[in-house]
């Protein structure tokens, strides 16, 4: 555990300023958790405002052996900007702007404490956008995109952060600067921004980014399919995939899920139905209205009792308003609650959720859900009360639970949260030892002193590998 010493804070204090740095008990507890569980108190936060700034911070860190943490807007789901051993947060709020955007080649340079939505703002009014967009998308920061390999709704036709991102600077555990990649569309050899997006600041520490911007589609259609069972909500998944049909965006909330976020937003779900569809087209006119009559038909084909399309801008920005404050919705009838973020294949979503269901009855806990169904991304939110030790315990063995199911039925751990400390003791299920070794070399290669976010991604061998209770069994099979 680290322990920084006073000559370590000095140094810090003389580059930073008395308003670069927060080190009192009552500022420092802000930043000992993000949108997980789990907790850990950091011993300094300071507040680079340039590349500089961060070369120097790590210098010092290095110079003294403190481990650090760089740190977003602190809305990531894995624990990854814990300060898990103490030590140095870099918060990264402060390098916030926006430094070049260049329409005509689709580019943007921004900083990493720049807000995911402001880049939109920025370009929307020339008609283009920023893809990547997370549920938290109006406070998180692409800095912590960048690290976690942030997804969003529209993953499905857009693809993940790591799709938008084109270069990279960045700062080493040995204070030099490195850049990746850059404003072209491909570069030579071996794919450094690649591999740095979605490291989850355990190899280095971003500080400029070069991303990718879209022009909008000619029309888009929202449309809601709304069903009397789950099981029927999810094959429609599989089918409009077998029609070979792609939108942009196959959201799915069940029943419970739904209440809760009609109750907040009034966003004109049914409160009897036991699942809806949020499906988004785009593209060009004739081919969005073609696409819109086929997803009609599967929809209504595999059991849907309505299918509604937005008719105004208006009524599809409600739509989204209820699925992007969901977990906001939450909160109203839950003190706390657990996100976890499984993947498995299409055809494994009724399964899943018909497992999933089993585990609430199991742990007691209500779960509800809301996902990214179009590529299998599930997000179950398990509801407990963190005041209430046995409740917290099972809530977590509920989550190891259900993405032990991920594994075993051919998914992952993780779609979008990242791995951090919540699942980092799961990786060894997931990959064999060959590979988490392979990893692991990276690792060592980029931050032999293990000082960048240590005890995050890779398994440590301090955690509990085992569900501590036996799994709901069905047949052969864990169900």
């Amino acid at each position: 555990m680290s322990s920084l010493s006073s000559d370590a804070r000095k140094r810090l204090v003389a580059l930073l300023g008395p308003r670069g740095y927060l080190d009192k008990p009552e500022d420092l507890k802000l930043y000992e958790y993000d949108g997980s569980i789990d907790k850990s108190l950091p011993e300094m936060v300071v507040f680079p405002r340039s590349t500089e700034d961060v070369v120097e911070i790590v210098k010092i860190s290095k110079e003294f052996g403190v481990p650090i943490v760089g740190r977003g807007a602190g809305t990531g789901l894995s624990g990854g900007s814990i300060p898990l051993q103490r030590g140095i947060v870099i918060a990264f709020a402060r390098m916030n702007r926006i430094l070049a955007i260049d329409v005509e080649n689709e580019r943007a340079i921004v900083q990493p404490g720049v807000v995911n939505l402001d880049i939109t703002v920025a370009v929307q009014g020339r008609k283009y956008f920023y893809a990547p967009d997370p549920s938290s998308q109006r406070a998180c920061t692409i800095g912590g995109n960048v690290a976690e390999n942030a997804g969003g709704p529209h993953t499905l036709a857009y693809g993940v952060t790591t799709n938008h991102v084109l270069g990279l600077e960045c700062v080493l555990p040995d204070g030099s600067v490195m850049f990746t990649g850059g404003e072209i569309q491909d570069s030579p050899g071996y794919d450094l921004t690649g591999l740095l997006t979605g490291s989850e600041g355990t190899m280095a520490l971003v500080t400029k980014i070069v991303v990718r911007l879209m022009r909008h589609m000619e029309m888009v259609k929202t449309a809601l399919a709304i069903y009397n069972t789950v099981d029927d909500a999810a094959n429609t998944v599989a089918e409009i995939t077998a029609r070979a049909i792609t939108p942009a965006a196959i959201e799915m909330l069940d029943g419970r899920m739904m209440r809760m976020v009609e109750d907040a937003t009034h966003a004109g779900y049914p409160l009897d139905a036991a699942a809806v569809l949020l499906i988004e087209l785009e593209g060009l006119r004739e081919a969005v209205e073609e696409q819109a009559e086929q997803v009609r038909e599967v929809c209504l084909n595999t059991g849907a009792r309505e299918f509604r399309v937005a008719k105004t801008p208006e009524e599809r920005d409600l739509l989204w308003k209820g699925r992007k404050n969901a977990f906001g919705a939450v909160g109203r009838v839950s003190p706390t609650y657990y996100v976890q973020d499984g993947v498995v294949p299409r055809s494994e979503i009724a399964g899943t959720l018909r497992y999933i269901e089993q585990v609430g009855e199991k742990y007691g806990l209500r779960i509800g859900n809301i996902f990214h169904a179009g590529d299998g991304n599930m997000h179950p939110i398990i509801l407990f009360d963190a005041r209430d030790p046995d409740e917290l315990e099972r809530a977590k063995e509920a989550g190891e639970a259900i993405l032990s199911y991920c594994i075993e039925v051919g998914g992952s751990i993780t779609g979008e949260h990242g791995v951090g400390m919540e699942k980092n003791e799961l990786m060894s299920r997931l990959f064999p030892a060959e590979t988490l070794a392979a990893i692991q070399s990276f690792k060592d290669l980029f931050d032999p002193d293990n000082r960048l976010n240590p005890g995050k991604v890779l398994p440590t061998g301090k955690g509990c590998l085992e569900i501590r209770q036996a799994p709901l069994v069905s047949g052969s099979r864990v169900y």
